[in-house]
């Protein structure tokens, strides 16, 4: 616009003329929702679910046009931070729908009953959905037996706050039902659903976040192989959502790393970095507690002696070596600050960074490129039909 401001419009596409309605306005940008498309994109198509825009805003674009705005925003992005970079190598997901072995679902109810609901995108409305064709089917099958059991028990959608859903390859599902209320029904055991955490969640903060376990019922654990090695976790776990894209990333890993390495993994999760590893030594850095046990287990069963911190990464820089490999699997946020330092001053000899936020990624790469040449990019399509995007950089210490 004349005065600077950028307008960010869904549903639209590059080349179209669209018809849009202002939804959120900034200083500096406008979010806008197309309603009306005037002239097509030929790259447009017709998206699988009715409010697509909350979870898969890109069914509108081919995959190879997806593939391809991939592969822009990260060159951009690196261009933009100066960064010396060799050719990115992009790899696509097989699968295009049902890839998702996790979803979080809210909830609605009517005079027809308890329904499955997501937020509108840029709206803090919630919408009636039936699941999404991203998810796994059997996670949709076990939410609607959830459904079922709840409105069984007479539980109100004004009680409820979200359920968290996991899937493994075996289609066993494991729930986190989150409620506004301590006092919470009794519930059976849904069909279709091996176990079931109900959480208290503080009701005064609109976040699903546990307050207190009021109980489980059946089995909350999960497991899956990778690389032909099997990993438990549950429901709450941090682990991957697309596994087919995420043994790709870990042939990458393996193959960067020396048997004799020593292996630093932060933000480890389960361990399933860390201990896909043939390393000798291995060390784990996670800061939740029930990850970090699933870690535990993990390594236990794999008979790897692992040794396994329970910190956040920025609170224990002893660790980041000067030898072996150091991995990092940051939230969107990045790297902190400290452990970008910790890292130029220690220059391990190699850098593995597996990045959800491509911003994020250039910036830490900008701050680490006094000491680190950048020896392979590779972008994943793990979450195909969305803009969310998943990198994987190695990096080696100039002059070695």
């Amino acid at each position: 616009m004349d005065n600077g401001q950028v307008i960010f419009v869904w549903n639209a596409l590059p080349g179209e003329t669209v018809r849009f309605r202002i939804v959120k306005q900034k200083r500096s940008y406008i979010e806008a929702i197309a309603e009306e498309i005037i002239i097509r994109s030929p790259e447009r198509e017709i998206p699988q679910d009715d409010i697509f825009l909350s979870t898969a805003p890109w069914q509108i674009l081919s995959s190879e046009g997806e593939n391809r705005a991939r592969l822009a925003i990260v060159e951009e992005l690196m261009r933009s931070a100066k960064i010396t970079i060799p050719a990115i190598s992009y790899h696509d997901s097989i699968k295009k729908l049902h890839y998702r072995n996790k979803m979080e679902y809210g909830f609605w109810g009517d005079d027809h009953g308890l329904h499955l609901a997501l937020h509108g995108r840029a709206t803090h409305l919630k919408q009636v959905v039936t699941g999404s064709s991203l998810a796994m089917p059997a996670i949709d099958t076990a939410a609607h037996a959830l459904l079922a059991e709840l409105m069984r028990s007479g539980v109100r959608a004004a009680d409820l706050k979200s359920v968290v859903i996991r899937a493994s390859r075996q289609d066993k599902v494991a729930m986190s039902l989150f409620t506004k209320r301590s006092d919470f029904a009794k519930l059976h055991l849904p069909d279709k659903v091996q176990g079931l955490n109900v959480y208290y969640s503080d009701h005064k903060s609109p976040a699903s976040v546990a307050t207190k376990l009021l109980v489980t019922l059946g089995d909350t654990t999960l497991s899956d192989e990778l690389m032909g090695r099997g990993f438990w976790y549950g429901p709450d776990s941090f682990f991957q959502v697309n596994l087919d894209v995420f043994e790709q990333v870990l042939q990458k890993i393996k193959g960067s790393i020396d048997a004799t390495d020593l292996v630093v993994d932060m933000y480890s999760g389960v361990g399933t970095i860390g201990l896909s590893m043939d390393s000798a030594e291995v060390e784990l850095v996670e800061i939740n507690d029930g990850s970090s046990s699933y870690a535990a287990r993990n390594a236990e069963n794999l008979n790897i002696k692992a040794k396994i911190t329970v910190a956040s990464s920025e609170t224990v820089l002893d660790l980041i070596p000067s030898r072996g490999c150091i991995i990092f699997d940051p939230p969107r946020a990045g790297l902190h600050h400290k452990i970008i330092d910790r890292l130029l001053s220690q220059r391990p000899q190699r850098i593995v960074y597996l990045s959800c936020n491509p911003a994020t990624l250039a910036r830490d790469m900008g701050l680490l490129k006094a000491e680190y040449n950048i020896d392979s990019l590779d972008v994943y399509n793990f979450f195909p039909k969305t803009p969310h995007i998943e990198s994987l950089v190695i990096l080696s210490p100039k002059g070695n």
